[in-house]
């Protein structure tokens, strides 16, 4: 049974920093890309990043590039995001998700597993 168990969300300032996880058990895990996506209330879940399964290869939404890093340790089957440069509109549930491939992709159809999500508010 595949599970993905998000942490590390939670209440900070403008200009603050987090760092999400994401532990996943699967035995294949490696040779799947992961993605990161949230959604705010009332609007649509949107991609944030994403990596391969080696980690060799990322892809970011243009609203975070240069605040976020997406990584991944395989060791651990854990995937990692870092934000920093928070602003208030990066309030969102974050959600991981583990592909059916090995690429980094955007696409929500493109990947098979998700957690449950981590709220992330961003707020003085």
């Amino acid at each position: 049974q595949v599970q993905l168990v998000e942490s590390g969300g939670g209440l900070v300032q403008p200009g603050g920093s987090l760092r999400l996880s994401c532990a996943v058990s699967m035995v294949t895990y490696t040779m799947r890309g992961v993605g990161w996506f949230r959604q705010a209330p009332g609007k649509e879940r949107e991609f944030v990043a994403s990596i391969s399964g080696t980690g060799a290869i990322t892809d970011y939404a243009e609203s975070v590039k240069g605040r976020f890093t997406i990584s991944r340790d395989n060791h651990k089957k854990t995937a990692y995001l870092e934000m920093s440069g928070l602003k208030p509109e990066d309030t969102a549930v974050y959600f991981c998700a583990v592909g059916n491939r090995p690429g980094a992709y955007a696409a929500p159809t493109d990947f098979q597993y998700w957690g449950q999500g981590t709220q992330v508010t961003v707020s003085s």
